[in-house]
């Protein structure tokens, strides 16, 4: 018992505070709970919205400063009409208005599902120059029984008012022609305000799915 005593004392400051090299994997056992101070990392889910024949999605509360990341993941994204864009757009004003200016690039890679074609190229048709249209994020998504997308969005720092607002996205689809889709898009919603809102849609029709929006800690 000594010699444990003697070992733990010597990770203990004089003014008794506990010293970092003292905490391993193996240190402390059963641990049920941080102090809020104590920045443990992970991803927070905010909310989920799951559209049923829904012409559009949006969130417009809980993008804030709390976090310096937020991330959307699509979960079986079915549009009614055939052969239609998924977009989004961002809000500086809790969803009053989805108008920010923005720019951004945009490629993608395809494949037959007979083997007849493929490729890897930018699309000018998804990209924009400081525009306020919807930003194209996957194009000609098939409505077919069993044809669906997937992919997440990933969106910076929305509540700065100093910098751009960027985002990254990664969505693959079901296309309408019986091929899979791979589509990167990258851009930046060109406004100094605060984005504190998001709507996501079809470029024609209704659809359905899952939406998660989740806070990086």
């Amino acid at each position: 018992m000594g010699t444990i005593t003697r070992s733990f004392a010597n990770n203990i400051t004089t003014s008794g505070v506990l010293l970092p090299a003292s905490l391993t994997n193996n240190s402390i056992a059963n641990v049920t709970a941080y102090n809020a101070a104590i920045a443990t990392g992970g991803m927070k889910l905010i909310s989920s919205q799951t559209a049923s024949n829904s012409a559009s999605i949006s969130f417009t509360t809980g993008i804030d400063s709390t976090y310096k990341e937020y991330q959307f993941y699509f979960i079986d994204v079915h549009p009614r009409n055939d052969n239609v864009e998924f977009q989004f757009n961002l809000s500086t004003d809790g969803g009053s208005n989805y108008n920010v200016t923005k720019t951004s690039t945009a490629f993608r890679a395809y494949h037959y599902e007979n083997d007849t074609g493929d490729g890897l190229g930018y699309r000018t048709d998804l990209d924009l120059a400081q525009s306020t249209s919807d930003q194209y994020i996957l194009f000609s998504q098939g409505n077919g029984a069993d044809e669906d997308m997937v992919g997440s969005l990933s969106l910076f720092n929305p509540a700065s008012t100093t910098y751009v607002k960027h985002y990254i996205s990664m969505l693959q689809g079901y296309s309408y022609a019986d091929l899979t889709v791979c589509c990167f898009v990258a851009g930046y919603g060109n406004t100094t305000s605060a984005v504190n809102a998001i709507r996501f849609q079809m470029s024609s029709g209704n659809f359905d799915g899952t939406i998660l929006m989740y806070g990086i800690v």
